[in-house]
Formats: C-alpha cells, sequence, structure tokens
C-alpha cells in the first residue's frame, strides 16, 4: 500500500530489534509515494498543534509532548528532527540535544540536566539524544558500574512515569539502520567537502563496538519499555519512510488529547462591534 496508517506506525512498538532495518512495514511506494502521505500528515499535525499551543495560551493544562529519538550515529535523527517539525509553530516546539555532560552536570544526578528540558504545558519537545545516553554510552564503555546503570534503569522508568502522569505524552523512538547503511553514510560525508562538518572521526571507533552498542540497546529497551512509555524500533535506512512514521506517532499521540480550539473568554459580538467602531 501507498499509505501508511496510525495503525500501522503504531505495529512498530517494540517487541525486538530483529527487525530488518531496511524494511518499510506497512508501506509498499516510493518516495513520491511518502511524500504524499506526509503532506496529508503534516496538514493535521499542523492543526492539532495550534490548538494544543493554543490551549495553554488560554490558561488551559492541555498537556505536552515529548519524543525522545536514540540511534547511532547517522542514523537520521537530525532530518527526524527537522521534518517533523518543519509544518509546526516554532513558538510551540522546543529541541534539546545531550552531550557529553558538564562539569556543572556532572556534580548532579543524570536526569538533572534532562529536567530542564522538559516540555511545558501545550508544548511538543524532541530530544535528539536523551537520558539513554547515560545507560547505553556508559554500559559499552564501562563508566558506570553494572549495579549504577541498573539503578538508573529504575530511576528513568520512575521518571517516565512521572512525566506521563503529569500530562506529557512520550514517544520513545529508536532509529534502526544496519551496519552497511551507516558505513556508506559515513563514506558520503567523506566525499563531499559540503559534509566534512558533519564527519568525526570518533564515529568510526564507536562503530567498531557496533555488537556491543546493540547489545546495550537490546538490555536498556527490556528494561525501560513501558505501557506509559513505550519503545518504537523504526527500520530507517529509508529515511523518508522513518521520517514518516514518526510524525504517524506524533499524530496518534495529538488525535488521542481530543484537542479543540478554547472556548473565548470575552462576549465575542460586543468585541465585533467595538472593532467596528474602533
Amino acid at each position: 500500500m501507498s499509505t501508511l496508517t496510525v495503525k500501522e506506525a503504531k505495529s512498530l512498538r517494540f517487541t525486538t530489534m530483529d527487525v530488518d532495518p531496511q524494511a518499510t512495514p506497512g508501506f509498499k511506494g516510493d518516495k513520491a509515494a511518502i511524500e504524499k502521505n506526509a503532506e496529508k500528515v503534516d496538514a493535521e499535525l499542523r492543526e492539532l498543534q495550534e490548538k494544543l499551543y493554543a490551549n495553554a495560551r488560554s490558561g488551559d493544562n492541555p498537556g505536552s509532548v515529548l519524543i525522545v529519538l536514540q540511534g547511532m550515529d547517522t542514523s537520521g535523527k537530525g532530518g527526524v528532527v527537522k521534518h517533523t517539525l518543519d509544518p509546526l509553530d516554532p513558538q510551540g516546539v522546543h529541541i534539546a540535544s545531550f552531550g557529553k555532560p558538564t562539569e556543572e552536570e556532572l556534580a548532579h544526578d543524570f536526569l538533572w540536566r534532562v529536567e530542564k528540558q522538559l516540555p511545558a504545558q501545550g508544548k511538543i519537545a524532541i530530544f535528539d539524544r536523551s537520558h539513554y545516553e547515560d545507560v547505553i554510552v556508559h554500559r559499552v564503555h564501562q563508566l558506570s558500574s553494572p549495579e549504577e546503570i541498573e539503578r538508573r534503569y529504575g530511576a528513568i522508568n520512575d521518571f517516565e512515569a512521572r512525566l506521563v502522569k503529569s500530562g506529557t505524552r512520550v514517544i520513545k523512538v529508536f532509529l534502526h539502520i544496519s551496519r552497511k547503511f551507516q558505513k556508506e553514510n559515513l563514506l558520503e560525508r567523506l566525499e563531499d567537502p559540503e559534509k566534512y562538518w558533519k564527519y568525526n572521526p570518533g564515529d568510526v571507533d564507536e562503530r567498531a563496538r557496533w555488537d556491543d552498542y546493540m547489545e546495550a540497546y537490546r538490555i536498556a529497551f527490556e528494561r525501560t519499555d513501558t505501557d506509559a512509555a513505550p519503545w518504537y524500533i523504526v527500520p530507517s535506512d529509508n529515511k523518508p519512510y522513518a521520517r514518516l512514521v514518526v510524525k504517524m506517532l506524533l499524530l496518534d499521540v495529538l488525535r488521542s488529547m481530543n484537542l479543540d480550539w478554547p472556548a473565548p473568554d470575552f462576549d465575542v459580538a460586543r468585541e465585533l462591534e467595538r472593532v467596528k467602531n474602533s
């Protein structure tokens, strides 16, 4: 089929990492068909996001949305952020990225810096890498003890459960690419002077630990996949498809919020008359 549905996007709910990174579950079409599908999704996303933001501006508490993106280097996280947010009002979105912690951040619990980037009422936030770096990277590079990493899994589950209870919908996405696809992306960056800035020699060092990263992700998914904050494993060798899936997951969440335009807190007829006579 050449149209991806919310149901099919949600079928990527975490079950296994054995899904083929080149696959496009629920979709049989070319890039043009994906873009056509995305245009329809964008129109609905735009309206629902505006309703979400409008309700918060009007003093209501409609809730918020947090999208957590994880993936290996070159998995397309930046592209997902750009294409997901493109149709949205920038006033109602927030982007945060979590690299190596600063000295100040290291002086606090690992979730301290994350708390400061959470979406306010009526906003959609996207984490380009997230608090999961503090269990994935720490397991691969043995930066923390096994006991501390286990503690962090529990802390993450408690943290996300609290977020959901407070009205934040959490969408966690792993952009699942193949090792072959990553190699092609790295070579492309080295063959194009305009993409040198994207290349990091350290990516090759991390690439050598591919199997360790896959195992670290597998364990993290098993420990932190919950009904309140589920994981979605999205095949991402086809980047346009992966971007569409993330949009569909966001669309499903916004639909579930039953958003409507906020009612005016003034007499519309009287204000019309006042404006006409002004």
